[in-house]
């Protein structure tokens, strides 16, 4: 009975093909569902074989719901080398445009190294790596 394995997490995109271009070029994700901009849905799979998934909903705007969609939750997702994906995130200028960084990598008092990123419907990413043994 016992919960132990976030299986997907879909976040609200406002332009499908935009947010596709952005999640396509993460290292470790593959494309298993969706893609194009007239797909209302679209699935990553993060990582091989790992049954973890990241799903994008196009969301539209009715007359009832008017009203901005608040981006207040993050994600984090290991890497095998923080500082060399976050090299790969400056340094293609793609990706530079859809994304905005919220800090360079550092290392945390509780045993990771990380950065933040906005994707581009303002998204908190966090990538990360373990540092040391964390009880």
């Amino acid at each position: 009975m016992n919960v132990y394995k976030i299986s997907a997490v879909t976040l609200l995109v406002k332009d499908m093909q935009r947010s596709c271009n952005f999640y396509s070029k993460i290292p470790g994700f593959k494309l298993v569902y969706g893609g194009s901009h007239d797909e209302p849905f679209t699935t990553y799979e993060i990582g091989k074989n790992s049954n973890v998934y990241l799903n994008l909903e196009q969301y539209k705007l009715t007359n009832i719901q008017d009203r901005y969609v608040k981006n207040d939750a993050k994600i984090i997702l290991y890497t095998e080398d923080v500082d060399k994906l976050y090299t790969y995130f400056k340094n293609d200028q793609n990706i530079s445009k859809l994304i905005s960084f919220e800090n360079e990598p550092i290392d945390a008092s509780w045993g990771e190294r990380y950065f933040h990123i906005r994707d581009p419907d303002g998204h908190l990413l966090s990538f990360a790596k373990t540092t040391k043994n964390r009880e």
